[in-house]
C-alpha cells in the first residue's frame, strides 16, 4: 500500500462533525411562547470585532462546558512524525515434519549403513528423512501502514478591542475562558470524528471482506431464527422478543469472545501463501475491545452488560465502549445504520483499493482483537504568532497528523441484524 502522502482531511472532518452532532438538517418546532432563547440583537448595540457581543449588560453567562471526546478505546499507537509509516510483521503457521527418531509407515531411518542425512534407494527415492541440518524458516508476512491526514485549528485573541462589551477584568476572563473551551471542544469533536470514521471503516471492511475472514460476520436474526427454528423479523426480536433475542445474544457474544482467544484461521484475513500456508491468530481476553449499540440494551442494560462483562474475561471499564449512534445523529432512525465505502486490501494484488459500499441498517456490535483497530497521532502541535502590532492580536495554530490502522489480518467480530 504505497500510499504514504500526507492528505489534508479538513473538508472530511467538518462533514463527520456536521453528521455526529447532527447538523445535516433543522426541524423547526414553535416553542416561543414556552421558553426564553435569548434574542440576538439589543438596542445597546455590539462591539465591532465578532458584531456578536452587546457593549454592556447586567450580567455575564458564557454557555461553554468542557467536552471530552468519546471512542477513545482505539488510541493504541502514537509512531510519531519521523516512523509514521509503520511496518507490521506476522508469520504463517507451519505444519509439522516426518519424524526421524524411529523407523515409520513413511520413512526407514535405523538401518545399517544408512547416514544421518537423506538416503535414496535404489530408484532414487528417499527412504529416510533429511539431517538434523535441514534449515526450516519460519515464512514472514510484512504489512504496511502509512497513510497519514492533516488538518488545522487557529484561535486568534485580541489584546484590548473586546473588552469594551465587559463591565471588568473578571468578565473578561470569564469570557476568554468560554472562548478557548470551545476551541478545544471542537479539537475533542474532531478527535472524536477521526476515530468515528475509523471505527465505520473497520466495519465496512469486515463486511465487504467477508469472504475471505471465516466467521467475521454474525446476523443475529438469522442465527436466532436457525437456532430456535422460528422466522421473526429483525424489528419483532427488537420489540416483541426483546427479552428472549437479549438472552440470545449474551450467550452468542460470550461465546465469540471465548472462540477469539483459540488460536485458528477463522475471524480474519490470511493472504495467500505460495505453499498455502496460514497466519493462525488468538486474541486473549485482555486483548479483546467491545463496541455495542447501547440503545438495543437500555432496557435490559443492568442483566445485559453484567453477563458480558467480567473481569475475569472482559473489563468493561478497560475494553468496552458504548455507542449512541454509529454514524449519524440526527434521528433514532438513523442512529444504527452504517453507510461506508471502506478502505480494503486487494487480496490479489496486496494494494490497499477502495472497497464495496456498505449500507447495514442495524449493527449491534464489534468485537475485535486491539492490533485490528488503532487510532495513531503522529504529530499534535501548536504555536503562536507574535501580537500584530499593527492590529492588536495573535493566533494559535494547532497542526494535526492521524494515521488509522484497520488491519484485516487480526482478529474482529461484526454483529448485525439484517431480515
Amino acid at each position: 500500500m504505497a500510499l504514504f502522502n500526507v492528505k489534508d482531511g479538513h473538508a472530511v472532518m467538518n462533514l463527520l462533525v456536521k453528521q455526529a452532532t447532527g447538523q445535516q438538517t433543522i426541524t423547526v418546532f414553535d416553542s416561543s411562547t414556552f421558553v426564553s432563547a435569548g434574542e440576538l440583537v439589543l438596542d445597546t448595540g455590539m462591539e465591532n470585532v465578532f458584531n456578536s457581543l452587546n457593549i454592556v449588560l447586567g450580567r455575564l453567562i458564557v454557555a461553554s462546558r468542557p467536552y471530552k471526546a468519546k471512542l477513545t478505546l482505539m488510541d493504541a499507537e502514537n509512531s510519531g512524525v519521523f516512523t509514521n509509516r509503520l511496518r507490521k510483521v506476522s508469520f504463517y503457521s507451519k505444519d509439522a515434519l516426518p519424524s526421524g527418531y524411529f523407523n515409520t509407515d513413511l520413512f526407514v531411518n535405523l538401518a545399517d549403513g544408512f547416514t544421518s542425512g537423506q538416503n535414496p534407494d535404489s530408484l532414487g527415492v528417499a527412504q529416510s528423512t533429511k539431517s538434523q541440518w535441514e534449515q526450516n524458516q519460519q515464512p514472514s508476512l510484512e504489512m504496511n501502514f502509512g497513510v497519514s491526514t492533516t488538518w488545522q485549528n487557529c484561535i486568534t485573541e485580541y489584546e484590548e478591542q473586546v473588552k469594551v462589551a465587559f463591565r471588568d477584568e473578571n468578565e473578561w476572563a470569564r469570557f476568554l475562558g468560554g472562548y478557548l473551551t470551545e476551541h478545544a471542544n471542537d479539537i475533542e469533536s474532531q478527535r472524536e470524528a477521526w476515530n468515528r470514521m475509523l471505527l465505520l471503516n473497520k466495519i465496512g471492511a469486515i463486511y465487504d471482506m467477508q469472504s475471505v475472514m471465516p466467521g467475521s460476520v454474525v446476523n443475529l436474526t438469522a442465527a436466532y431464527n436457525a437456532k430456535f427454528g422460528t422466522s421473526y423479523t429483525s424489528a419483532q426480536l427488537r420489540t416483541t422478543y426483546l427479552a428472549d433475542f437479549l438472552a440470545f445474544f449474551v450467550a452468542e457474544f460470550k461465546l465469540a469472545s471465548k472462540r477469539l482467544t483459540e488460536r485458528s484461521a477463522a475471524y480474519h484475513w490470511t493472504p495467500t501463501h505460495p505453499d498455502g500456508l496460514k497466519i493462525l491468530r488468538h486474541t486473549p481476553y485482555d486483548r479483546q475491545r467491545a463496541y455495542l449499540y447501547a440503545p438495543l440494551f437500555t432496557e435490559a442494560e443492568s442483566l445485559v452488560l453484567p453477563q458480558i462483562f467480567n473481569p475475569q474475561y472482559l473489563n468493561i471499564d478497560t475494553q468496552y465502549e458504548e455507542i449512541g449512534y454509529w454514524q449519524s445523529n440526527y434521528s433514532d432512525a438513523v442512529r444504527p445504520q452504517v453507510n461506508v465505502t471502506p478502505a480494503i486490501t486487494n487480496t490479489t494484488t496486496g494494494v490497499q483499493e477502495a472497497g464495496t459500499a456498505v449500507a447495514l441498517e442495524y449493527v449491534v456490535g464489534l468485537l475485535t482483537d486491539v492490533d485490528a483497530l488503532m487510532s495513531d497521532m503522529q504529530l499534535e502541535r501548536a504555536h503562536t504568532t507574535p501580537i500584530e502590532a499593527r492590529k492588536g492580536y495573535r493566533n494559535t495554530w494547532l497542526t494535526f497528523e492521524k494515521g488509522g490502522i484497520c488491519d484485516q489480518t487480526e482478529n474482529s467480530i461484526l454483529f448485525i441484524m439484517a431480515d
